[in-house]
């Protein structure tokens, strides 16, 4: 958690998950180049390279971000978000690839120089049917390049958790660029029907799962808060709760995870400092609540990493009204101890 930069280490898992990536990358691009070898037997080497890895890098963008909210539906498809980076990262290699072939094709044979020959040799901003969509797709680049550049544990902690997730956050820019990109370029050619279909039905299931997930956790956040007189809140049953897993609150505007184990309550922060992870998502092992995404664990009772991790996050204070769960919506300093509360008369 607390760590200098070293390279991946793969474990198992990892190793799998790797190994299929590369194969369905390879796949895709045997099948996508003999394809058109059969259908246009007269495309260039240059314009294979650049469709088959174009068109291979959008497609694992959208797989990319549909990881998220169906890990969020159903928690089969949790492995693939353990290590989404990896993917992150070997779509910017695709892409990079086709970026590498689009600028030595189009831009690097003149005596200007490729990078300024992208933003200078068209400048009909004002036309769509001239639109310079080369633009987009070099912006969109910069910020895959960024984000993969930056996937390491070692950046994400030295940036902090917040700085980068707001700098990985700029993937739905880069994709909205990425689909104006696609869209122009094939607009512009022969292609824009079937184009236009494909990519009218990928942003629809992404924002359609988007959507669904959103609704999802609005309605856990409807649990019961009556406020009591002193100030007080009151979430749930005792029964509500699994034990050695949690249920997850809004409490003045912040996530609140309320965990049950070995007869205690203990309620906490919901957000990992490791990489804002759903703490209420995972359970208890150990002894400690651990993040469902890579493993990260705090301490119930007063959010602490165990040593000799130095990781904190808030705590907050609960109470018992017969079998009814009531929280303190002020949350504590981080790392703060706070006993837990008994419940085995549920």
């Amino acid at each position: 958690m607390g760590l200098d930069y070293q390279w991946v280490l793969w474990n198992k898992h990892k190793k799998t998950y790797d190994k299929v990536i590369v194969f369905s990358m390879l796949l895709y691009i045997l099948v996508f180049v003999g394809v058109t070898l059969v259908f246009k037997p007269e495309t260039s080497i240059e314009t294979l390279v650049i469709r088959a890895f174009g068109s291979l890098a959008i497609i694992m963008l959208h797989v990319i971000l549909i990881i998220g909210p169906l890990s969020r539906l159903d928690s089969r498809f949790m492995p693939l978000l353990y290590n989404r980076r990896h993917l992150g990262v070997s779509m910017f290699i695709a892409a990079f690839i086709h970026g590498g072939f689009s600028l030595f094709q189009f831009h690097a044979l003149g005596d200007v120089n490729p990078v300024y020959s992208v933003f200078t040799s068209n400048m009909d901003y004002n036309s769509l049917t001239n639109f310079p969509f080369q633009v987009l797709g070099f912006l969109a680049l910069l910020i895959f390049f960024a984000m993969a550049a930056t996937s390491h544990d070692f950046y994400l902690k030295n940036l902090s958790t917040k700085t980068w997730k707001r700098l990985h956050m700029l993937v739905y820019l880069a994709y909205a660029l990425v689909i104006m990109h696609v869209f122009l370029g094939a607009f512009q050619q022969d292609s824009y029907v079937a184009t236009a279909l494909l990519l009218a039905v990928g942003f629809l299931v992404v924002a359609l799962l988007h959507i669904v997930t959103g609704i999802k956790e609005v309605r856990k956040t409807k649990a019961t808060k009556a406020l009591l007189e002193d100030g007080w809140l009151q979430v749930c049953q005792v029964s509500e709760i699994e034990e050695d897993r949690a249920k997850i609150f809004t409490v003045e505007k912040e996530r609140v995870a309320i965990f049950k184990y070995n007869g205690k309550l203990s309620a906490i922060h919901n957000v990992c400092k490791h990489q804002g992870g759903p703490l209420g998502e995972g359970k208890i092992i150990d002894g400690c609540i651990t993040c469902p995404w890579h493993g990260y664990q705090y301490l119930p009772h007063n959010g602490q990493s165990p040593p000799p991790f130095t990781e904190k996050i808030a705590a907050y204070r609960l109470k018992l009204v017969g079998s009814q769960v009531y929280i303190n919506p002020v949350a504590l300093a981080e790392g703060t101890e706070v006993t837990p509360i008994p419940c085995n008369h549920e």
